[in-house]
């Protein structure tokens, strides 16, 4: 397979420089601006992959419901509670000032865990 190598550095991060591999080789097709938007879309996508499966729903957990219209609730109560928890993250990142990138998703969880079981040991 022929590939074509795009380098670029991020100012934001101290000039980080990055190399990415594509075989896309025309640059007409995809410039290479285009290319690293595209990297770092992907990488944010897999972050949000990798807060579910790994934080939220926990390493190696499978779902537990037995049919598949349960299966379909437990996926969407995921889904909902992950865009909740992001959420969170950015309203309490905007009033702070802060890039919601630097708000770990885990310590958001386990801050979040930890309200709703206190909570749930008092009386209604």
């Amino acid at each position: 397979m022929i590939v074509r190598a795009v380098d670029y550095t991020v100012p934001d991060r101290k000039g980080e420089h990055i190399r990415l591999i594509t075989s896309i080789l025309d640059p007409a097709d995809a410039t290479a601006e285009e290319l690293a938007r595209c990297y770092h879309d992907r990488w944010e996508a897999e972050t949000g992959i990798d807060q579910l499966k790994t934080h939220l729903r926990g390493p190696g957990r499978i779902l537990r419901s037995p049919t598949p219209e349960l299966a379909y609730q437990e996926i969407w109560a995921y889904l909902l509670t992950h865009w909740a928890l992001c959420t969170l993250i950015c309203t309490a990142a905007t009033t702070a000032g802060l890039d919601p990138d630097r708000i770990k998703f885990l310590g958001t969880v386990r801050i979040v865990r930890r309200s709703v079981t206190d909570r749930a040991a008092l009386s209604p």
